[in-house]
């Protein structure tokens, strides 16, 4: 059974999101916040897997929450539900250590599904944040007139690269492909020192918009 925390600051939403997961017989709401700094109360108090968050709320905001969240529980997977589909915000969300990036307009189609990536410890955003990323990532490469520096990577960089954007650890990576930690903080920066990346937020940025993450 998934746990589950909503933290929204009206009530209709709420009550609407509860309704969407709890038609699903794998998820249960266990705890509902109206503000960020309840959201980090109960986070720690009920420890859900996954925390559907709204990024506008009253005391803390969404982001600030998730990052709060995450310092104190790095195992937690974050969901944002946003209006906003700039990308900033992402940026932001994702610096703050977040799994999941939605859209109001379409969380009904896309929420349970990314409940259960986020579970999974995977990265999920809707198809039209996904794009949007693909598209700006696009017009730079024209606009720079730069090669795609994707194919200089190993295989072996290829699969950590995907691995950090869906969000495991460097021991997590280490676990899956019976390497150690330090080779894989090896060719982690071999990676991101042959894609100019400098951070986790740029990994997963450039896996979604390689469509190497969804």
């Amino acid at each position: 059974m998934i746990q589950i925390l909503i933290a929204d600051d009206h009530g209709i939403v709420r009550q609407g999101t509860r309704s969407l997961l709890e038609r699903e017989p794998d998820l249960e709401v266990v705890g509902e916040a109206e503000d960020g700094r309840t959201a980090v109360e109960l986070a720690e108090k009920l420890r859900p897997q996954v925390i559907v968050m709204d990024i506008a709320m009253p005391q803390l905001n969404g982001l600030d929450a998730a990052a709060q969240i995450v310092r104190r529980q790095p195992e937690a997977g974050i969901i944002i539900l946003s209006m906003h589909e700039e990308e900033d915000y992402l940026v932001r969300a994702l610096s703050a250590g977040v799994k999941g990036y939605l859209l109001k307009d379409t969380a009904q189609m896309d929420l349970v599904r990314a409940v259960r990536a986020v579970a999974e410890k995977k990265a999920y955003f809707s198809p039209a944040v996904a794009q949007m990323l693909v598209d700006d990532f696009t017009r730079q490469m024209q606009k720079k007139g730069v090669e795609d520096s994707y194919n200089l990577l190993t295989e072996r960089e290829k699969e950590i690269l995907q691995l950090l954007a869906e969000g495991k650890s460097n021991k997590e990576a280490a676990g899956i492909l019976n390497v150690s930690p330090y080779t894989v903080e090896t060719h982690r920066t071999n990676m991101m020192q042959k894609l100019n990346l400098h951070n986790t937020a740029e990994i997963v940025l450039y896996a979604v918009r390689k469509k190497i993450i969804s």
